[in-house]
């Protein structure tokens, strides 16, 4: 099962995904005009919402806890294992998929707004499951149970859960090992505190979201640029290597392309355009207008998939401490900041590693959550949190290679459902960005 489970990951999340999810995004991209550049700054204007609607948050709270989803361990993590996996040419294709992914949530945000839903108990909810059944009727439903359905899977965060244990045991349990036990006691503790935010519902994760997300980003920088400034010989060389790592043809076309799919992969799980969770939280928003939550929506793969990753990239190539065997993430991290600001380094990144990977925990049980009202009802929904927080437990003990597999897996299926409506529905929201800008 082990094994299945990667082969088919693999397959799946590879040409297949990289297709469907970079070539829509291009598509999408080329269609709104370069919306994702030509309306950055009008996208920053946008975080204030002019007109309210029904909703729980404003958009700011939105796109605040939509990157508390996305900037997260996979930031780290999911850098450091393209990095690993693809060297340092796959940084360059994450930067290609922020791009296309800007646009392609920019069409998320907009579409999260336009085509609201109601749960069986009449609350006003957001999501590709909604923006399906409400653009196409009744007949498509199938097609939102089946993004519902992968999504209760998708949606429980076990790569944050198994690096947030490894992270703890590596740093401060050095000469310990890790055993099952151990790695289980350190989950309880991790979904004991994950629990005070996620059974306080949206409120409770967006208020938490809002402080939390800017302060985090804003350190993070300041530990990078400590980082840079202390190597700055070593820079140019850095940002030399991407770029010659993501066009070289030393391995063949074959070689180049598996760099290509890898990046996309990575950024994939990072920025989750076309993915379809973002649009949940988005449409949770007060706004009324539907193109100005798309403005504040594609904000998202700018700040995670292109700062913070750029940020995480830097210090692992300069201390180049990358060249290991076998699927890691979290642990060459680690060893890079250790590496370059000895003694200190790899506990200020294991402060950030921690704050990062419950900051994703907190937004994704929303996800989740929403996914089961849309299947079962309210009540359902309460008891997924009871089954998220335990699969945080179980993700605690199980290999990083299985839980990086399922979570791969699980968004390259939600991407069908959900690329599928944007696609379909693009023409409207290229209608309506006309119609907005006069």
């Amino acid at each position: 099962m082990h094994d299945l489970i990667i082969k088919i990951s693999d397959f799946v999340c590879g040409y297949p995904l990289f297709i469907w999810l970079v070539g829509g995004g291009l598509f999408l991209f080329i269609y709104s005009r370069a919306v994702p550049i030509r309306k950055l700054g009008t996208a920053v204007r946008s975080l204030k919402t002019r007109k309210t609607g029904a909703g729980e948050i404003s958009s700011f709270q939105a796109l605040m806890s939509a990157i508390s989803a996305t900037v997260g361990l996979g930031n780290i993590a999911g850098v450091a294992i393209a990095i690993v996996v693809g060297g340092p040419g796959a940084i360059f294709w994450m930067w290609v998929s922020a791009l296309f992914g800007m646009a392609t949530k920019f069409f998320e945000g907009t579409l999260a707004i336009m085509f609201k839903g109601r749960t069986r108990d009449g609350q006003v909810k957001g999501g590709p499951m909604y923006v399906i059944t409400e653009a196409f009727g009744p007949k498509f439903k199938p097609l939102a149970m089946m993004f519902a359905s992968v999504g209760l899977v998708g949606c429980l965060c076990m790569m944050q859960s198994n690096q947030l244990v490894e992270a703890v045991t590596t740093v401060f349990m050095p000469q310990v090992e890790p055993t099952v036990w151990l790695r289980l006691g350190i989950g309880a503790v991790i979904t004991a505190i994950v629990s005070l935010v996620v059974l306080g519902g949206l409120q409770r994760i967006s208020k938490v979201s809002s402080k939390l997300v800017p302060a985090m980003v804003a350190v993070y920088f300041a530990l990078v640029l400590i980082v840079i400034v202390t190597n700055l010989d070593k820079i140019p060389g850095v940002f030399a290597s991407i770029f010659e790592g993501a066009f070289s043809l030393k391995a063949g076309l074959g070689g180049l392309a598996g760099v290509a799919v890898t990046g996309a992969r990575r950024a994939m799980l990072v920025n989750e355009a076309g993915v379809g969770t973002g649009m949940m939280m988005h449409g949770a928003s007060r706004n009324a207008e539907p193109v100005r939550e798309g403005y504040v929506a594609m904000l998202g793969p700018a700040i995670d998939s292109g700062l913070v990753c750029t940020l995480t990239a830097i210090p692992i190539l300069v201390a180049d401490c990358y060249h290991v065997e076998g699927v890691k993430g979290l642990s060459v991290a680690l060893g890079s900041f250790d590496v370059l600001i000895p003694y200190v380094g790899q506990y200020l990144l294991m402060v950030m590693v921690i704050v990062f990977a419950f900051s994703t925990m907190f937004s994704y049980s929303y996800y989740g959550r929403t996914c089961a009202e849309y299947l079962f009802g309210a009540k359902a929904a309460r008891g997924y949190d009871i089954f998220y927080l335990f699969m945080l437990l179980i993700a605690s003990v199980i290999t990083l290679d299985v839980a990086v597999s399922v979570m791969d897996l699980a968004f390259a299926l939600m991407t069908v459902p959900t690329m599928y409506a944007i696609l379909r529905l693009s023409p409207r929201v290229v209608k309506a960005m006309k119609e907005y800008e006069g």
